[in-house]
C-alpha cells in the first residue's frame, strides 16, 4: 500500500479522497492555486502545495507544477478526481514514466474511451449496442449528409473527444446540417483542441442510466448496479439516484452484463463508469465510457456499502477487488442533489463570500462540501459547492428524507440552487419515476 497520496484536484472531491486516505493510513499531499490558499483542501491534507495562480491552465492543468509537486513531496501516487486531468491520457502517461501511480485507468483506456467515435467502433465490435449513427468520424458535410440520408432526421451532432455537452448540436432539417456541423467543429475545437465529430440518431425520449464498473490487475471486473442521471440541464446532471425508478432486476442484469463486457473491450482497470441512453421501449444504446470516478458516485456508496474511492487506491496499489459480483446487493435507496453557487432559475454562477453555511443532518444524511461559513466561492471553477446525498428503505422516504435536508440547508451570502431542488423532490412527475432528460422542460411548464 502506499504511503503517501498527491491529490491532484481541488473541492470536495479532494475531500473525499483525503478521508479514504485517513482511514487507509495514507498521508496525503493537496495541491492549490493561489486563490485557493484558504480553501479546505489545502487545509486538511497532511502536506499542501501551491501549483500556480487561479487560471485552472496555470494550476490544476498544469501537469510539470503537479508532477514537480509530487516529487518534492516523495509521493508515491496521484489520485485525480473527476474533470481537470483525471481524463488526460497524457497525465497517466507522465506519471507512469516519472514513476508515480496514476490512480485511474492506463493512458491506452482513457484514450480508447475518450475518442467516441472510435469507441462507438469498438462496442460494435464487441457486441455492445450503439445508438445507430456514423462509423467513425465525419470529416466534411457530404459524410454527415449520406449518414442522416441513411438514418433519418433528427440527428444529434456530438464531439469526438468531447462531454458536458459541448461541441454538440440537434438538426431536424437538411438544410440546418452545415451551420450545425460549423458549430459543433468550433466548438469542440476551443473547447478539448480536437474539432473532430460524429453523429447519431437522436433519441427525443430517453433516459440517462450508467453504470458503476470497478476493475482490477487481476482479471476481475464487475458492476456495482445502475445509477439514473436523467434530470439535466443542457446536458449537465442536476440530480442522481439509485437504484433507477425504472429498472427490474432483469433489466439491472442485462445493463451490468452490457457495462462490464464494454469494460472488458476497453481493458479497463480502476473504477469507470459505462453510460447508456434508455429508449421507452427499453432499448439500451451505449453512450460513453468515463474513465474516472464520477461526481455522483456517492449514491452507488449508498446503497452498495461499497467506498469506491478505497477500491480505486487499493487497486492501484495492485490489490484484487475486496468484493465478487456475487457479493453485491442493492439496499434501500439513494438520492443525489448538486448544489451549486448558481442563480437556482437563470442557472447563471453566483461566486462571492458565503457568509452564513449550516449544513443539514440527521438519519441517513450525507454532505460532501469543501464550503464553510467564511468562504469566498472562486469565480475560476465549477460552480458546485457541495453534494447532498440521502439514504432509506425506498425511494418514497428518500425523497422525503432529501425534501426535510434541503429545507434545513441554509446558505447565506450566495445564491445556491437548493430553491430549485426543492422544487424537484416537490414535482408529482418526479414522484411518479416516469420521466426523461426532458424533464426540466415539463418542470417549468405553468
Amino acid at each position: 500500500m502506499f504511503t503517501k497520496i498527491l491529490i491532484a484536484n481541488r473541492g470536495e472531491i479532494a475531500i473525499r479522497v483525503i478521508r479514504a486516505c485517513r482511514e487507509l493510513g495514507i498521508r496525503t499531499v493537496a495541491v492549490y492555486s493561489d486563490v485557493d490558499r484558504e480553501a479546505l483542501h489545502a487545509r486538511m491534507a497532511d502536506e499542501s502545495v501551491c501549483i500556480g495562480p487561479a487560471a485552472p491552465a496555470g494550476s490544476y492543468l498544469n501537469i510539470p507544477a503537479i508532477i514537480s509537486a509530487a516529487e518534492i513531496t516523495d509521493s508515491e501516487a496521484i489520485h485525480p478526481g473527476y474533470g481537470f486531468l483525471s481524463e488526460n491520457a497524457q497525465f497517466a502517461e507522465v506519471c507512469r514514466t516519472s514513476g508515480i501511480t496514476f490512480i485511474g485507468p492506463s493512458p491506452e483506456s482513457i484514450r480508447g474511451a475518450g475518442d467516441k467515435a472510435q469507441a462507438r467502433q469498438l462496442m460494435q465490435k464487441a457486441g455492445v449496442p450503439v445508438v445507430p449513427g456514423s462509423d467513425g468520424h465525419v470529416p466534411d458535410e457530404a459524410t454527415l449528409l449520406s449518414v442522416t440520408r441513411r438514418i433519418g432526421f433528427p440527428i444529434i451532432i456530438k464531439a469526438s473527444a468531447g462531454g458536458g455537452g459541448k461541441g454538440m448540436r440537434v438538426v431536424e432539417k437538411q438544410e440546418d446540417l452545415r451551420p450545425a456541423l460549423l458549430m459543433a467543429q468550433r466548438e469542440a475545437s476551443a473547447a478539448f483542441g480536437n474539432a473532430e465529430i460524429y453523429c447519431e440518431k437522436y433519441i427525443r425520449k430517453l433516459r440517462h442510466v450508467e453504470v458503476q464498473v470497478l476493475g482490477d490487475h487481476h482479471g476481475n471486473i464487475l458492476h456495482l448496479g445502475e445509477r439514473d442521471c436523467s434530470i439535466q440541464r443542457r446536458h449537465q446532471k442536476l440530480v442522481e439516484e439509485s437504484p433507477s425508478p425504472m429498472a427490474t432486476d432483469r433489466f439491472r442484469k442485462k445493463i451490468g452484463a452490457l457495462a462490464v463486457k464494454a469494460a472488458k473491450a476497453f481493458n479497463y482497470v480502476n473504477a469507470g463508469t459505462v453510460e447508456f441512453i434508455v429508449e421507452e421501449d427499453r432499448n439500451i444504446y451505449f453512450m460513453e465510457m468515463n474513465t474516472r470516478v464520477q461526481v455522483e458516485h456517492p449514491v452507488t456508496e449508498m446503497v452498495t456499502g461499497v467506498d469506491i474511492i478505497k477500491e480505486q487506491i487499493r487497486i492501484a496499489a495492485g490489490a484484487p477487488l475486496t468484493i465478487k459480483q456475487g457479493e453485491v446487493a442493492l439496499s434501500g435507496h439513494s438520492i443525489e442533489c448538486r448544489i451549486n453557487a448558481e442563480d437556482p432559475e437563470k442557472f447563471v454562477p453566483s461566486p462571492g463570500l458565503i457568509q452564513t453555511f449550516i449544513p443539514p443532518g440527521g438519519p441517513g444524511v450525507r454532505l460532501d462540501t469543501a464550503a464553510y461559513s467564511g468562504w469566498n466561492v472562486p469565480p475560476h471553477y465549477d460552480s458546485m459547492i457541495a453534494k447532498l446525498i440521502v439514504h432509506a428503505r425506498d425511494r418514497s422516504e428518500a425523497i422525503a428524507r432529501m425534501r426535510r435536508a434541503l429545507s434545513e440547508f441554509y446558505v447565506d451570502g450566495i445564491r445556491t440552487t437548493i430553491p430549485f431542488h426543492l422544487k424537484v423532490m416537490d414535482s408529482a412527475l418526479f414522484h411518479s419515476g416516469d420521466f426523461g432528460t426532458d424533464f426540466i422542460e415539463h418542470l417549468n411548464k405553468p
